[in-house]
């Protein structure tokens, strides 16, 4: 199987990538290939597709991941994927039950058992695709301030760092949700999370009942509450009980369309994109992903 390891030498566990280029290439007839800049990931998975490989591999963060599957989408079909976290969230790596060992993750690609994966295609003023988590509203405000550095520095405490800086730019959003293209409703929103997987800065469980492989999003509304509710609700998220709060709404759907005044920023995978109008919609079962065997 020909493989190439899209590395970012930026992630939050790399020291070096001379050191980490030998760990990598134990696994057989993979080349390594690094990133510099930002974008450079999405280039060279299609620069893969063109070298006819069979296997991608994402060793970086959830950004890192993200870019990797932007680049393969129009050719999922052609490739399995496969992922070694080397970031500080890992949220992905956690939905796929895979730990933060280099060791560990070679011998789950090594073992070639492929979990069909859902994936999110996200449309605003172009399309970019989602395998993990988008948010909007509060979250992308916070978003704005998530720097590498900050996430270097602060590593799974910098959402929360960030989320505290970002706090006095609370505001509510008028916002028209549509769900599958017949259900809609209009609310104010502080934060709008549209969920293929449950964990986001660097494990907390955003969507507890989220599946990776059921074909449909799970989609949290944070309404507009006075102050003491919002904290409360808060907690109840850090805690993985917010389903059931009055605070928030939760429903589930395969396509959603995001309209707010003002524009929503939403993040991709903790990446920042743009604040139109959004569309998110399920591609089922669009990724073969490499993970762990559930009955090894």
């Amino acid at each position: 199987m020909k493989t190439c390891i899209i590395c970012n030498p930026g992630a939050g566990s790399v020291d070096d990538r001379e050191t980490i280029r030998p760990q990598l290439e134990q696994f057989p007839s993979a080349t390594v290939q690094f990133t510099n800049d930002k974008g450079d990931a999405t280039r060279l998975a299609a620069d893969a597709i063109i070298d006819a490989c069979d296997l991608i591999v994402a060793a970086g963060g959830d950004g890192t991941l993200n870019e990797v599957i932007n680049g393969l989408a129009d050719h999922l079909d052609r490739v399995q994927v496969g992922l070694i976290p080397l970031g500080t969230g890992n949220d992905f790596a956690r939905m796929l039950g895979l730990s933060g060992s280099i060791d560990e993750s070679i011998d789950v690609l090594r073992g070639g058992h492929i979990h069909p994966t859902d994936l999110v295609r996200v449309t605003t003023d172009h399309v970019r695709y989602c395998i993990n988590v988008s948010a909007g509203g509060f979250s992308g405000a916070v978003n704005e301030k998530l720097t590498p550095e900050i996430k270097q520095s602060w590593g799974p405490l910098a959402y929360v760092r960030c989320a505290a800086e970002a706090l006095p730019e609370l505001r509510a959003y008028r916002t028209q949700i549509t769900l599958d293209g017949v259900d809609t409703s209009e609310l104010n929103l502080y934060n709008a999370v549209i969920a293929n997987g449950r964990y986001v800065a660097g494990g907390t469980i955003i969507a507890p009942e989220a599946s990776i492989d059921d074909g449909l999003l799970d989609i949290v509304l944070v309404p507009e509450n006075p102050a003491a509710d919002i904290a409360l609700v808060a907690a109840q998220i850090l805690m993985g009980t917010h389903l059931t709060s009055e605070g928030v709404v939760f429903r589930r759907a395969a396509k959603v369309t995001v309209h707010s005044e003002p524009g929503m920023w939403f993040n991709v995978d903790g990446e920042l994109i743009g604040n139109e109008p959004a569309t998110f919609e399920v591609l089922p079962r669009a990724v073969q992903f490499l993970r762990p065997d559930p009955a090894a």
